[in-house]
């Protein structure tokens, strides 16, 4: 039986902790060009800069890799969350 993406995100969340690293959201969809997508939203206090994102998922893939959620093939797209522009 797959596990679940609550299992994972769980998982995830507990790994990244220990950096201070947030998971934001993990959503698992179809995107427009007809990909399943697995999506990792991360953020930080201070904010996530993209040497973080990469260490992130250095440490995230080979979870997602052994939690075996899918037979389906997938892209894993981690990325930070989306700030306002303190301009406006």
């Amino acid at each position: 039986m797959k596990k679940t993406l609550d299992e994972l995100e769980s998982k995830i969340k507990k790994e990244l902790k220990q950096d201070e690293i947030i998971l934001d959201s993990l959503t698992y969809e179809k995107n427009s060009g007809n990909y399943n997508v697995l999506s990792v939203v991360l953020d930080k206090v201070g904010g996530i800069d993209l040497d973080t994102i990469v260490y992130a998922t250095n440490k995230i893939n080979p979870i997602v890799d052994a939690y075996d959620f899918t037979d389906d093939s997938y892209i894993l797209d981690v990325i930070s969350k989306e700030r306002g522009n303190e301009n406006e």
